[in-house]
């Protein structure tokens, strides 16, 4: 049974309202301030609260107000003798839903509590469907509701569970870390180290003691014994991010670690036992690096063994607006903002835009635009002036900081080849002449990019 708190310093409407909705299926309870309504309020919250404006003391402005910051999920409907549209919108600012003007008409208030209901029966309904959408399209700390994350999502939940060591393949700022996080959070690991080492990060000459620790007077500076990070690591997960970039000397010193479950700290003469499970991600192509003799192939194949490729954000366009709207929702909690949003110009322009720094670099241009905007919505104004102008495709790899001949000849291939399916409409026979390349060849190439 709905629950309503009538609010009026005057006696009779007081009771003809207490009188009409009980006779309508209401409970109903009753104050005749709104200092006493707060009160009763601290208890039990009604779904719904009918108050007068003008009263002494606190005014129903003044209430809704309250009730609006206290956080209740309470309906607010004000009523005055002094109707004016000044005092209908003053009233909505607050947070009342909707206004009657007295003398009302019994119809009238149960009309305004029946939309009322209405209304929260929606909202209801609503914050249901996203809780449902929001546990569908999040794995840990990824978001995304697109084929290509949910593969990735499929993943991880399977390997979770085992000790195999994985390796992570993706663009940089794909969010290698958080699928390596998420690897361990649903292992039975999840209460021991989860330890991240980005092996491109440390010197060289540091890399060493860094990871394996070393025994005092093992070199100049080493006046006390050391416990590195993969002993760090002991019984929980290990995370080598920017594995490509780690030197032949300690490539072979990993590779005891995944073949027999040994370190020796430097300077030491006795191997120490551990159990780490490895993850290791790279933006790298490990197999080129093993074939130009950086990277050694008996390490490779003992990374490899179950093998996450994260997909870039251009090739998974159906989870940008579900991201921006996490990283809105993140940066407002952050900085106490009230941004709801992007107007519609703004938004076309960001799912339009190919993101060469890939989900880092949204999340970075959501952190300036909320910072930036004026109003409620972020418009095209607070966007970086990149994203007004018209794109170029290697301009836009180049500000990435993409110095890759490679990548970037994959990028501009990737993005000729949406072109053409853009202006074919689809059709690949036509996109393929214009490509000048082989239907077959287009077909394979739209599978290998991910391309609908």
């Amino acid at each position: 049974m709905p629950t309503v708190h009538i609010v009026d310093d005057e006696e009779n409407i007081r009771l003809v309202l207490r009188t009409l909705l009980k006779k309508n299926g209401y409970q109903v309870t009753a104050s005749e301030s709104a200092e006493a309504a707060l009160e009763a309020m601290k208890h039990v919250a009604p779904d719904f609260v009918i108050t007068d404006v003008r009263m002494p003391g606190k005014s129903g402005i003044e209430l809704t107000e309250e009730i609006t910051a206290q956080g209740h999920n309470t309906t607010v409907i004000v009523m005055s003798a002094y109707g004016s549209i000044e005092l209908a919108l003053e009233a909505m600012k607050a947070g009342a839903y909707d206004y009657i003007t007295k003398p009302f008409k019994r119809d009238e208030v149960l009309l305004a509590l029946r939309k009322a209901e209405e209304r929260e029966a929606l909202r209801r309904e609503n914050a249901e469907l996203r809780a449902v959408l929001k546990k569908e399209s999040q794995f840990g700390s990824m978001i995304g509701n697109s084929d290509p994350m949910k593969r990735v999502f499929k993943l991880v939940r399977k390997a979770a569970v085992h000790k195999t060591t994985v390796l992570v393949m993706g663009e940089s700022g794909t969010g290698k870390e958080l699928v390596a996080r998420a690897l361990h959070d649903q292992s039975p690991r999840v209460k021991k180290s989860f330890v991240a080492v980005n092996c491109g990060a440390i010197p060289e000459q540091l890399l060493e003691s860094e990871l394996f620790g070393h025994v005092r007077g093992a070199f100049t500076d080493a006046r006390n014994d050391k416990r590195g990070l993969v002993a760090e690591a002991d019984s929980g997960t290990l995370f080598l991010d920017e594995i490509g970039e780690l030197p032949q000397k300690l490539q072979v010193k990993l590779l005891r670690v995944l073949q027999e479950g040994t370190i020796r700290p430097v300077g030491a003469t006795k191997d120490q036992p551990v159990d780490v499970r490895v993850v290791a991600a790279t933006v790298r192509d490990l197999e080129d690096e093993v074939k130009e003799g950086r990277f050694r192939e008996d390490l490779f194949y003992r990374l490899n063994v179950l093998q996450v490729k994260v997909p870039p954000l251009r090739a998974r366009a159906g989870d940008i607006t579900l991201l921006l709207e996490h990283f809105i929702h993140e940066q407002n909690a952050r900085i106490g903002a009230s941004i709801r949003g992007f107007t519609p110009q703004a938004m076309k322009l960001l799912l339009s835009y190919p993101w060469p720094g890939n989900v880092r670099q949204l999340e970075n241009l959501v952190e300036r635009a909320v910072v930036l905007a004026e109003g409620e919505r972020i418009d095209v104004e607070d966007l970086p002036e990149r994203f007004r102008e018209p794109m170029d495709p290697i301009k836009t790899m180049l500000e990435s900081g993409e110095l890759s001949i490679k990548k970037t000849a994959r990028f501009m291939e990737e993005t000729l080849i949406r072109k053409a399916l853009e202006k074919t409409g689809g059709n690949r026979t036509a996109a393929s002449k214009l490509l000048e390349i082989s239907h077959r060849a287009l077909l394979y190439k739209i599978k290998e990019y991910g391309l609908k």
